[in-house]
């Protein structure tokens, strides 16, 4: 091989090197800081622009009503039936079950919780059942990577019903009557 021909090659082996470093950082970062989750931009369709234009006082008035009538205050759920028990679905503990009996009910990777979930993703102490004003609720213990109730992650404590779905790491816990 001549040695232009080697030189192109060294040039083209540096930049693959370089892509593959960029690369593997980028999945560091995604799985260290998680995905971006910032506002996606709506797309504007043309006929509707050029059809609905307003003049720029009539969108002023029209700004200042909606900012002047309330926002709709959400309604609570009907109060659901209380659980008697909680049972592990999915998870390397499946087909595990608990009675709710009163006392507390802790989950995380730490030996001292009532369930202990060997999970990469659970934290040591990462939730907590307990009884309040007559209803179970749950709530996450300052956990890194959440708890999901039904697919959506709690911020505050949330009243269980029968059936709901809890999710920790990998592992799925359902309660029951």
């Amino acid at each position: 091989m001549s040695e232009f021909t080697v030189t192109v090659f060294r040039f083209a082996f540096f930049v693959i090197l370089w892509l593959f470093v960029f690369g593997v950082a980028g999945v560091l970062r995604r799985d260290i800081f998680g995905a971006r989750r910032g506002p996606r931009k709506a797309k504007k369709n043309k006929a509707a622009r050029g059809s609905s234009r307003q003049s720029a006082p009539a969108q002023n008035q029209q700004t200042q009503n909606q900012q002047a009538q309330p926002a709709p205050v959400p309604s609570r759920p009907a109060p659901r039936a209380n659980p008697g028990s909680i049972r592990v679905t999915a998870g390397p503990m499946a087909g595990t079950s608990l009675i709710l009996s009163g006392a507390p009910v802790t989950f995380g990777r730490a030996p001292d919780n009532t369930i202990v979930i060997d999970d990469d993703f659970a934290s040591s102490h990462h939730a907590r059942i307990i009884a309040r004003n007559g209803a179970w609720v749950l709530e996450d213990l300052s956990s890194t990577n959440g708890t999901f109730v039904d697919g959506s992650r709690i911020t505050a404590p949330f009243d269980l019903g029968i059936g709901t779905q809890i999710t920790i790491g990998h592992t799925t816990l359902e309660t029951q009557s």
